[in-house]
């Protein structure tokens, strides 16, 4: 068995109609780091992308996003709701939920003895320099092929993308927001074929930079992070969260296994 049929063959349990990985953070950081090493290069790099409430609702609402989210080569859980589903209503419950913000550090700590390569794509240039700055602080040693912003177009775009890959970054951290950084892998994975991995990132930028901060553990574990989240953005936040979590719970409970 090649090791991409392998990366895509790790088990996964349907929580709210879409199929998740039953990963911890260690497991799926590892997996991350032999995908870097072993992906063949000379096609699309393999594709990790994540699912929290939100994103289920979505997905069940919009076919373009449900297109894109469900050709990820895996999908897991960066929302702990989705953990407490699995507990009830799947054959198989997930280890841990596996937030992009803390898979980030667990990756780029491995990332350092093995010489795995990062680029930080996305984000405003402000957030991103403000994201390499503290990354470059917290790991020295860590390789940093390069960073941009999020906000190229046109030909701008296309002599950036084509300065990523020779390059040739192991992993590529995607961050611009669902569904942009969906439709970026659609729409520009190919043209990448000499890095490894592409995991989109959503706000995980926001978070290394310092601008945003994390919910205490308590309500991390209570599955009320989306709580502190409206707290410190209630005007961006708000409505999205009232409309999308009752959604994302019916689907949680009805569409299970």
């Amino acid at each position: 068995m090649g090791f991409d049929t392998e990366f895509r063959a790790v088990p996964t349990v349907t929580i709210g109609g879409m199929p998740i990985t039953v990963l911890g953070r260690s497991a799926a950081a590892d997996l991350m780091i032999r995908a870097a090493r072993e992906h063949p290069r000379g096609g699309r790099p393999l594709y990790l992308t994540s699912a929290n409430g939100e994103v289920l609702a979505r997905v069940a609402a919009e076919p373009e996003l449900a297109s894109l989210v469900l050709g990820a080569d895996q999908i897991v859980a960066d929302g702990q709701p989705l953990v407490l589903a699995s507990r009830l209503f799947c054959r198989e419950a997930l280890p841990e939920r596996v937030a992009t913000t803390d898979l980030f550090h667990d990756v780029a700590e491995r990332a350092v003895p093995a010489g795995i390569s990062f680029y930080l794509f996305g984000a405003t240039e402000e957030e991103n320099a403000r994201a390499l700055a503290n990354v470059r602080r917290l790991y020295p040693d860590l390789v940093i092929a390069g960073s941009c912003h999020g906000f190229l177009k046109g030909e701008a775009l296309e002599a950036k993308l084509a300065e990523i890959d020779a390059l040739k970054p192991d992993i590529l951290w995607l961050a611009m927001g669902v569904p942009h950084e969906q439709r970026f892998v659609r729409d520009h994975g190919g043209k990448l074929p000499n890095i490894g991995v592409i995991k989109t990132s959503g706000g995980l930028f926001n978070f290394l930079s310092g601008t945003n901060r994390r919910a205490p553990q308590w309500m991390q574990r209570a599955s009320l992070e989306w709580l502190y989240r409206i707290w410190l953005e209630p005007r961006r936040l708000f409505w999205r969260y009232l409309v999308t979590n009752p959604k994302a719970l019916y689907l949680m409970v009805t569409r299970s296994a």
